[in-house]
């Protein structure tokens, strides 16, 4: 057979190929494009339909978490189909690759029992609405704001910035401080000397100020909660109260009511103290004690 000829069939292979084997690998790419371009789209109208159902931050939150994981896991399991078809669509044979699969799995099974870990407690989180984009939550001695989650893991930025990426096999304990409210939790050290009963006065009247201000009453549930004398502490009497807020605020409402309770204190003379240390001699079994020499010296200024 002349090179000529050789040609010629290998090009009528190629023609054959192209429009037989050929016509199908396009016939799956596109499917699965278009299968793909679906997906964004039913996870997209999902969420925007889920959104519908309640117009409030946190409902927004989760339907945008569930919508993420909704569209990763229908990507992945289009992708899988697309594969193996094209695998199949190529001679190679898919019973024995996935019996490999199958064994390879198990085995790497035992060597990332951690990720399994992860799949596992990733899907309960989600499931269970303990974790939304957006919350400000404690994690694994980690605290921010949760900018993605997944079945993988949980991506956290912190106050300074620094982002943290915790796995989900390390979650055995979430806090959420911004589930569908907050409480801003007032600590309030007065001195002995001060009249508790005037001391909830004014710390009342802050907070109904407070929630008449135009730049805070909008991030204001409730009217404050004074929960009363809490603490007999070294040197102070500490009141708690509490303010429910919208989620996030608490801290915003925190350092605004701490300003104005400051001022309010410095005008009618309400002394916040500095710790006082109490020193004890002993006594000696005559009932006497020892005295105590204290000595002032004063430093001349200089200038």
């Amino acid at each position: 057979m002349n090179p000529i000829e050789e040609v010629h069939i290998a090009w009528e292979d190629v023609i054959h190929w192209l429009t037989t084997q050929g016509i199908k690998l396009g016939v799956i790419l596109l499917l699965t494009f278009l299968a793909l371009l679906i997906v964004s789209v039913i996870a997209n109208r999902l969420t925007a339909i889920y959104k519908r159902v309640r117009d409030d931050n946190e409902h927004l939150k989760r339907a945008e978490t569930l919508g993420s994981m909704f569209r990763t896991v229908m990507r992945l399991a289009v992708l899988s189909v697309a594969v193996m078809l094209i695998l199949q669509q190529l001679g190679i044979e898919i019973g024995p690759l996935l019996a490999a699969a199958g064994v390879a799995g198990i085995a790497i099974g035992f060597g990332a029992q951690h990720i399994v870990q992860d799949v596992a407690n990733g899907f309960f989180i989600l499931l269970d609405d303990e974790i939304r984009v957006g919350d400000v939550v404690e994690i694994a001695d980690k605290s921010g704001i949760v900018e993605r989650v997944n079945l993988r893991q949980v991506v956290i930025r912190g106050l300074d910035g620094n982002v943290h990426y915790i796995p989900n096999s390390n979650i055995t304990v979430v806090t959420n401080m911004t589930k569908e409210f907050s409480y801003c939790l007032l600590e309030i050290g007065v001195a002995y000397r001060e009249d508790i009963d005037e001391v909830i006065e004014v710390m009342a009247e802050i907070g109904g100020k407070l929630r008449q201000d135009p730049n805070y009453k909008d991030y204001i549930l409730e009217d404050i909660e004074i929960l009363g004398l809490d603490q007999f502490g070294d040197s102070a009497l500490v009141i708690k109260a509490r303010i429910k807020t919208l989620p996030i605020k608490q801290w915003k409402i925190r350092r605004a009511y701490n300003r104005l309770l400051k001022a309010a204190f410095d005008e009618r003379n309400i002394e916040i103290p500095f710790p006082n240390i109490t020193l004890y001699m002993g006594e000696g079994k005559d009932g006497s004690a020892p005295p105590l020499r204290i000595r002032r010296e004063d430093k001349e200024s200089v200038g």
